[in-house]
This record gives C-alpha cells, structure tokens and sequence, in this order.
C-alpha cells in the first residue's frame, strides 16, 4: 500500500486504535499530531487546570510509502498549550517510555499497511527512538 492508496480517514481509524495519542482535530492530510502526559506536573490541582511533563509528535508523509516523524519534550500547560522545555531529571525515564511504546504501536500500524516512518534530519542520529 502507500499513502495515496490508504486513505486519510482510514489513517485516522488506524491511529485512533493505537490509543489516547492521535488528536484528530490537529491532523490533516499533511501531517498527523500526537501527544502523550506522560506525568502529571501536580496533581493538586482541578482537573481542568493540571499541567503535565511529556512529548508531542508531528508525522508528516514524505513519500508514497514513507512517513517523517519529529518529537518535541516538554510541559502541558493548563492552558492545552505545549512548551518545550527540559524533562525534570525524576520524571525523564517515564516520558522516554511513552514515547517508545507509543512509537513501537505506531511502527507496527505502518507496516501492517507496508508504510514506514523515520526521523526527521533535525533530530540528529542520536534521539530517543534511535535503533539501539
């Protein structure tokens, strides 16, 4: 298959079924947006004002059967905003864990379609989803 033949909504159902990372309204055809929080920054506050440390993830077709992905790490605001900014020490082991379970389930996805994605150049050779 490609990404001509697998159609835009049938991405979506896909990655949907992944679990709680897609978020539908900020995809487009073009690009489709994942987040995960990861750890919650306080969890004394409301609900609808609790602030998290995690990662969002762009992935962005580049060929007929290929996928580009680029992350970021950072703060959830309680705004809905993302801020990149540096992981505190305590809480860096759990969001790299995210991160990689979700990319494993999103890895197999792509490829039960024959698709595949790999890191966008400005993430260097060395990130979190580098092959060990």
């Amino acid at each position: 298959m490609s990404t001509e033949t697998v159609s835009h909504q049938k991405l979506l159902r896909v990655f949907t079924a992944i679990g709680p990372y897609l978020r539908s309204e900020q995809s487009t055809e073009n690009s489709y947006f994942f987040d995960c929080l990861a750890v919650c920054a306080s969890a004394k506050a409301a609900p609808e004002k609790r602030e998290f440390w995690g990662w969002w993830l762009k992935l962005t077709p580049k060929s007929e059967q290929h996928f580009e992905f680029h992350y970021r790490l950072g703060f959830y605001d309680a705004e809905g905003q993302w801020q990149e900014r540096d992981i505190p020490r305590k809480h860096e082991d759990e969001v790299a864990r995210t991160l990689r379970d979700f990319y494993d389930k999103l890895a197999t996805c792509l490829d039960e379609l024959s698709l595949s994605a790999g890191p966008a150049p400005e993430l260097g050779d060395k990130h979190l989803l580098s092959p060990v």
